[in-house]
């Protein structure tokens, strides 16, 4: 069996979905999965409904007409008038919303973001799968809801992998052709739960595990894995291949082609994974399996913008000690900021954070009632593996560094625009 997971930019309009279609037709789709993303910037759109909602904004049901049209829009570009079942299906999961919005009493804003936001999956897989059963592609439409069971940790969500592998086990039949969503996931409540941004490549690396996949074919924009975001360097290198262990280093450091939890259930098996390009998906792209780290073996540069700098010291310039530290860690862990550099000396303690869930403010109140704290906002951290100094000397040109890191095989340069 093998596991096709396509994103939001392979399906980000009508002409994106044909594409599906195409793809298909040209690699063969013969025993397997499909998990589709949501459509384009849906997610995005989705997030504003849930921001408009929490607040009680006047524009929510302006934000709301506007991701409906959206998918009408490309329904109608997509099917003819004669076949209304998808047109059915799309203001059904509307009227499902607004009931949401009535009956809801919860004021959680992770649960609201998760019930509301997972309705851009939904929406996008029923209508790929409406357009390959008219086009002749018979599949079936599957509620990952129903299939991977999680905590009720909202927005990241922990996977309960036993519950999971027998729920999927008894819900996918071989041979035959599915598509479900990927991010989202349902809880033992029956309530929707989601695996963090960027997480359907995580779904796609959950059915595999369990239905033990021959391999997993991520479709992307790009050819393949760069050792740089075209978007970003001018001069870029296609990766041929790349080891678990590698392709973890460079998730780990926010290399955004691959989602960090995806690789670790392939490499428990030994399943390959192939990012290709939907615009030419019979190039050979990427291959991430055992191996060499590298094929070529190259620089790789890794950007992570917004990133906030902050360094804690003691109020009675005192040395920053285990304890403290240990603190320190408990308080980044409860107002869930994601870390991504540290370094420590006798008595400071710098950590470079991303504040994905806006709790910053939050954070910085607790820790400034027993420390002092000194921060900077709109940072960009470049981390190189495989670092040379004609690489670190081509992010440092004329930028003013705020930090900088080296180790064996990773350099981390803070740097301030």
């Amino acid at each position: 069996m093998k596991i096709f997971k396509f994103g939001g930019a392979s399906v980000k309009d009508a002409k994106g979905v044909r594409n599906l279609l195409n793809v298909l037709q040209k690699t063969g789709y013969e025993d397997i999965l499909l998990v589709i993303s949501a459509m384009g910037k849906m997610t995005n759109a989705f997030e504003k409904v849930s921001e408009s909602y929490f607040n009680k904004k006047d524009d929510l049901a302006k934000q709301v007409d506007s991701v409906k049209q959206f998918h009408l829009n490309i329904a109608r570009e997509l099917f003819s008038s004669k076949d209304p079942v998808i047109f059915k299906e799309i203001n059904n999961l509307f009227n499902e919303l607004n009931v949401f919005f009535k009956n809801n009493t919860s004021t959680n804003y992770n649960y609201i973001y998760d019930q509301i936001v997972s309705k851009a999956e939904i929406l996008s897989t029923k209508i790929c799968s409406y357009y390959l059963l008219e086009n002749q592609i018979k599949n079936e439409w599957l509620d990952v809801r129903s299939c991977i069971l999680t905590d009720k940790n909202y927005r990241s969500a922990r996977v309960n992998w036993t519950a999971t592998c027998k729920r999927i086990n008894s819900k996918v039949e071989r041979p035959k052709i599915y598509v479900t969503q990927g991010f989202i996931a349902g809880n033992e409540l029956g309530e929707t739960t989601t695996l963090g941004r960027e997480g359907s490549d995580y779904t796609a690396g959950i059915f595999a595990y369990c239905l033990n996949a021959d391999e997993v074919v991520i479709f992307k924009d790009v050819q393949g894995v760069l050792n740089a975001d075209p978007r970003v360097f001018d001069k870029t290198i296609l990766l041929d291949q790349v080891s678990y262990r590698e392709a973890i280093e460079m998730a780990f450091y926010g290399a955004s082609v691959i989602h960090p939890k995806t690789l670790q259930p392939l490499q428990r098996k030994e399943i390959p994974l192939h990012v290709r390009s939907f615009k030419d998906p019979l190039q050979k792209g990427t291959s991430v399996k055992k191996g060499l780290d590298l094929i070529p073996q190259t620089s790789c540069f890794i950007v992570k913008y917004n990133q906030i700098l902050l360094s804690i010291s003691d109020k009675e310039f005192s040395f920053i000690m285990e304890n403290d530290i240990s603190y320190i860690f408990e308080l980044l862990h409860r107002h869930r900021v994601k870390v991504n550099l540290i370094q420590n000396s006798a008595i400071s303690f710098s950590v470079s954070i991303e504040d994905n869930f806006n709790n910053f403010n939050a954070l910085l109140q607790e820790l400034t009632e027993k420390f002092r704290v000194l921060y900077n906002k709109d940072l960009i951290l470049y981390t190189i593996r495989h670092y040379t100094k004609s690489s670190i000397k081509e992010i440092e040109n004329n930028r003013e560094v705020i930090l900088k890191q080296l180790s064996r095989e990773t350099a981390q340069i803070l740097i301030k625009e």
